[in-house]
């Protein structure tokens, strides 16, 4: 089933590429904090603070939120996604009247 995208103007490419471009920017920079922090709790967690290794249950936690962070960009963000299509689908709503503000 193919569904016809339409043709978008130079500035809303530009914009969307922005836009995009910032959310996989901001998803870079989570992963780097991410990584930084948790060597941090690491190194804590060994020869410091406590006799468990305690440092996974931060790294499994906030590695959740760094998966579901990446999915949103990387999987949704994208143009060919699902919420591209309920945008799409919104759009053809309003378009015949429906549910109009």
């Amino acid at each position: 089933m193919s569904r016809m995208i339409p043709p978008r103007s130079p500035e809303a490419l530009e914009r969307l590429a922005h836009k995009r471009a910032a959310a996989k920017l901001g998803w870079y920079v989570h992963a780097f904090v991410f990584v930084i922090i948790n060597l941090v709790i690491l190194a804590l967690s060994r020869h410091g603070f406590g006799q468990r290794p305690w440092s996974v249950f931060p790294f499994f936690g906030w590695g959740v939120g760094l998966t579901l962070h990446g999915v949103a960009v990387f999987v949704l963000g994208n143009g060919n996604g699902l919420r591209e299509h309920l945008v799409q689908k919104e759009r053809e709503r309003l378009q015949r009247g429906h549910d109009a503000p």
